[in-house]
């Protein structure tokens, strides 16, 4: 067993995998990485399981020390992370030696990071899975939904594999985010549907795990009241305010809001990367095809 000591954390790192399923109507949430696809690269650079366990860093303020040789792996967000002096860019599987320590210091593109360990980090799954979710104090190292914090330790036993590279993706660019439309989109105005789909959003600084707010012209929803129901993940919620809330791992598992619709798996990973204050828009798509687009991307994964 290899470990790495916490040396610097903060509320927002957080020990992670694909989430917890089949327990909603126990009123449990899902959890999970916000950005799945750059979990997944990260998994993918050390041969793992897709869905092992990963820390997620999202915005920096994370450093470990290696308390033995490690074989490491970093995708998504470039944290600006650095080996004890050497920066380190993400995308890459890369060795950390005994005593070198891993830092990441403030977001330079994107706002959350993946770090794997071979095997996925170790932690004893809460319900089937170790998504940590703080809410429900669910999940984590100790399987009470702690945050990662200064003085704890990371272990892991796998032994690694060849060192890998893939092309990180740019996450710089204005993001588009596919819709696909929900139950309650034709009650709606005409005009609120124009708006909805053809003006950019800000992302509000009022954002964590369960959702993300936007910002722009208010929408109006001018169907009847209705009854709470069950909340999928990437929901767009739209309360009394017109500006909507996109409902992300950590939401609520009913609601009874009027919904847009709800993203698509590869966008919500998208708006993941995303700080507060910038730009997005709304691209309606139907559901076959955002069916294929997301198993082209996952054939990736078994054609490399």
């Amino acid at each position: 067993m290899s470990r790495l000591i916490i040396e610097a954390s903060t509320p927002l790192c957080l020990l992670q995998d694909a989430g917890r399923f089949g327990v909603r109507h126990l009123g449990v949430t899902q959890g999970g990485a916000l950005d799945w696809v750059s979990m997944s690269w990260a998994n993918w650079l050390l041969d793992n399981a897709l869905d092992a366990p990963v820390v997620e860093i999202t915005l920096g303020g994370f450093t470990v020390q290696a308390e033995d040789y490690c074989l490491m792996a970093l995708a998504g967000a470039d944290l600006g992370a650095y080996v004890d002096e050497r920066a380190i860019s993400p995308g890459r599987s890369f060795i950390l030696q005994k005593g070198q320590r891993l830092r990441f210091t403030q977001p330079f593109n994107g706002a959350r990071a993946y770090l794997a360990a071979p095997g996925g980090f170790d932690a004893q799954a809460v319900l089937g899975s170790c998504a940590t979710v703080v809410r429900e104090a669910l999940g984590g190292v100790d399987g009470f939904g702690k945050a990662l914090a200064e003085g704890g330790r990371l272990a892991y036993s796998g032994t690694g594999g060849a060192m890998k590279v893939l092309a990180n993706p740019d996450v710089q660019s204005a993001a588009s985010l596919d819709v696909i439309i929900g139950a309650q989109i034709g009650q709606f105005s005409g005009q609120s549907l124009f708006d909805a789909f053809n003006t950019e959003w800000a992302l509000d600084s009022r954002a964590d795990r369960m959702g993300m707010r936007l910002l722009g012209t208010p929408l109006q929803y001018q169907g009847p009241s209705l009854i709470s129901e069950g909340i999928p993940l990437g929901a767009i919620q739209v309360p009394p305010d017109g500006q909507p809330i996109v409902l992300l791992n950590d939401r609520q598992t009913i609601g009874g809001y009027p919904r847009l619709g709800a993203l698509t798996p590869l966008s919500l990973a998208r708006l993941a990367q995303c700080l507060p204050g910038e730009k997005v828009r709304l691209a309606p798509v139907v559901q076959e095809a955002a069916h294929r687009q997301h198993i082209k991307f996952l054939q990736q994964f078994a054609d490399r």
